[in-house]
């Protein structure tokens, strides 16, 4: 009998990014073979110089880009809690990017389907090659109940806090 694994999540302290793109990398060696952050599941954006950060899905409690895909290329793994590409189903339409509220999902940049973080089958390589690396932006947990949508944001919106949080009222100047 095996034991049943509760569903993961990868917290976040967005505040603790070097932007190094370490775990792009370790995404893209892992789904692609390669290093090829293009390709990668977990983007770090930089709206402002010095306020890097990962971009990634965050597996919102009523997953609306499952709901939304016309061809049901998404799913919703039973043991981890990620959202999976089917890429034989998906054509490549956007309705999920459009349904994400953090507008995550986004295309491959060679072939015609959608890119989500799977959280790589339980072993997010992001979290430990953040970890190694002595970040610890990212970390690995249980998956409980909580308000998962709001850390679903666009990137625009995230720098926003981001800024205020480093620079206090003065980083509202910087967008």
């Amino acid at each position: 009998m095996t034991a049943k694994r509760e569903p993961i999540w990868i917290a976040r302290e967005l505040s603790k990014c070097s932007g190094c793109r370490k775990c792009e990398i370790a995404c893209s060696l892992f789904h692609e073979k390669r290093i090829w952050p293009e390709a990668s599941r977990i983007r770090v954006f930089m709206l402002v110089p010095g306020l890097d950060f990962p971009h990634f899905c965050t597996q919102c409690e009523d997953y609306p880009c499952v709901e939304a895909c016309p061809t049901k290329a998404l799913s919703v793994s039973k043991e981890t809690g990620a959202v999976l590409v089917d890429k034989d189903k998906c054509i490549g339409c956007g309705q999920c990017i459009d349904a994400c509220p953090g507008r995550i999902p986004h295309m491959h940049p060679t072939e015609n389907y959608v890119l989500i973080c799977d959280l790589c089958k339980g072993n997010p390589q992001c979290v430990k090659v953040c970890r190694e690396g002595g970040w610890n932006v990212l970390t690995k947990v249980v998956r409980k109940e909580q308000a998962y949508k709001l850390y679903a944001r666009k990137p625009e919106e995230i720098t926003r806090d981001l800024a205020i949080k480093i620079y206090g009222e003065q980083g509202e100047k910087l967008l």
